[in-house]
C-alpha cells in the first residue's frame, strides 16, 4: 500500500465553509503558486471563491474529479505536490510505498536516461527501486536503492547532457507487441465498482453496485468462453460484508500479474441531466499510460458504435485503481443512473448484453495479433 500521508479524518471542505483545515489547504496552494498569499486581515480559515478556483485548477492538473471540494483524495494529492526532488531521502519500503512529486521527478529522470522505472505515477514501487539500483550501479554509486544527495548530484549532472528520449514509449510499444498473441493466454481482472455496504447511488430503482455485478457476470462469461482467465476483485454485492478499497483492488491485480484491468461503474449527479458513456485511463498533465489510453479508446469506440449512449469520450485520471496498477487499466462509466434515459437503458437486460459484448470485443481487439477489421466474441 502507499504510505499514509498526513490527512484529516472525514475531511470535506468546500466554498463558504470556515474550518482551521482551510488554512493548511491555502498554504499548500500558495506554495504551488496557485493562490496568492492571504492578505492581512482576511480569515485564512475561510474557503473563499479564490480558494475554490485554485482547488479546481489543482484538480484539473492532477487528473482528479474537478469539484472544488477538498476531501481526503485531494488533500493527499496536495500533500504529495509539496515535495520536490532533493527535499527528502526516499527509498522503496514494501507495504508502505512513499509517494510524492519528488518520486515522480525521479521516475521521469530515470526513464529519460533509459532506466525503466515504469509509469511516472509518483509512487516509489519495485519498478522504481530496480531502475534506481541499476542507475547507481552504472554511475559507480553504492547500489542501495536510496535516493539521497549522491543520486541527486548524479542525476543533475547527467540531466544537463541527456534530454528527451523515447525509451519509455518504445518499451511500452514493445511490451504490447509481445502481448498481442490473442486472449487465450491472458489474465484479465474485472473490477465491479462499489459492493458490500456501498451500493453507490440509487436512482430510478437501480443501484450502481448491482448494475456493475450484472455487467461483470456477462463480460466474465464471454471472455471465459474464449479461453481468457478472468479474475474478479470482489464477490457479488450480497456476498461482500466489507468494502474493498481501490488500493486493495489494485494490489490484487498486481499480485495476480494480470495483463489488463477493467473496472465497471455507472455514474450519478444531482441534476439528473448528465448522461452518456465515458472511459478513463491513468493520465494527468505530466504522464499517461499509453496502453491504458489505447485500450480506453477501443472500449469507447465499441460501446458507442453499438448503443445510443452519448459519447463522453476518454479521459486521463489518477484514481488509485488506475494509478497503482502495473498493467493497462481502464474505468468505464456506463451512463448515469440519475438520468431517466440512461437508467431505462441500463435496466434493460438486452442492452446490458450489448454493452458486455462491446467490452469483450474491445479486449479481443486489444490483444489481437492483427487489428485489421472487427473481432467477434462468441457467447
Amino acid at each position: 500500500m502507499v504510505d499514509e500521508l498526513p490527512s484529516l479524518p472525514g475531511l470535506h471542505l468546500s466554498r463558504g465553509v470556515r474550518n482551521p483545515a482551510v488554512a493548511e489547504v491555502r498554504d499548500r496552494l500558495e506554495r504551488l503558486g496557485l493562490l496568492g498569499v492571504c492578505p492581512d486581515g482576511d480569515d485564512p480559515a475561510y474557503f473563499s471563491q479564490q480558494v475554490d478556483s485554485a482547488v479546481r485548477a489543482f484538480q484539473q492538473d492532477r487528473g482528479i474529479v474537478i469539484d472544488g471540494i477538498v476531501g481526503p483524495a485531494t488533500f493527499r494529492q496536495l500533500e504529495e505536490a509539496r515535495w520536490n526532488l532533493g527535499d527528502r531521502v526516499v527509498s522503496f519500503s514494501p507495504g508502505h510505498m512513499t509517494a510524492g512529486d519528488d518520486v515522480a521527478s525521479l521516475q521521469q529522470r530515470l526513464n529519460t536516461l533509459g532506466f525503466d522505472s515504469g509509469r511516472v505515477d509518483g509512487v516509489f514501487g519495485p519498478d522504481t527501486d530496480r531502475a534506481l539500483r541499476e542507475f547507481q550501479r552504472n554511475v559507480g554509486l553504492s547500489e542501495d536503492g536510496t535516493c539521497g544527495p549522491a543520486v541527486w548530484r548524479a542525476l543533475d549532472r547527467l540531466s544537463r547532457t541527456v534530454k528527451g528520449g523515447a525509451a519509455a514509449t518504445l518499451r511500452s510499444e514493445h511490451h504490447h507487441a509481445m502481448a498481442r498473441t490473442g486472449v487465450a493466454d491472458k489474465v484479465v481482472v474485472i473490477d465491479p465498482g462499489h459492493g458490500g455496504p456501498d451500493y453507490g447511488d440509487v436512482g430510478n430503482r437501480l443501484a450502481e453496485a448491482i448494475v456493475a455485478d450484472d455487467l461483470c457476470r456477462r463480460i466474465e462469461g464471454r471472455l471465459a468462453a474464449i479461453g481468457t482467465q478472468v479474475l474478479v476483485t470482489r464477490p457479488r454485492s450480497h456476498e461482500l460484508e466489507e468494502l474493498i478499497d481501490e488500493t486493495a483492488r489494485a494490489q490484487f491485480a498486481n499480485d495476480t500479474r494480470a495483463d489488463l484491468v477493467v473496472s465497471l461503474h455507472t455514474d450519478a449527479e444531482p441534476t439528473g441531466r448528465a448522461r452518456g458513456i465515458a472511459t478513463y485511463y491513468f493520465g494527468n498533465a505530466h504522464d499517461e499510460s499509453m496502453m491504458g489510453h489505447r485500450f480506453a479508446e477501443l472500449v469507447q469506440h465499441e460501446i458507442v458504435r453499438r448503443t445510443d449512449l452519448p459519447d463522453c469520450r476518454t479521459h486521463g485520471k489518477t484514481w488509485d485503481l488506475l494509478r497503482l496498477t502495473r498493467m493497462p487499466a481502464v474505468r468505464i462509466e456506463f451512463g448515469y443512473i440519475s438520468n431517466s434515459a440512461d437508467a431505462q437503458r441500463l435496466a434493460d437486460s438486452d442492452f446490458r448484453d450489448v454493452v458486455a459484448e462491446a467490452v469483450s470485443v474491445a479486449v479481443v481487439r486489444f490483444f489481437a495479433p492483427d487489428d485489421g477489421g472487427d473481432s467477434g466474441v462468441t457467447t
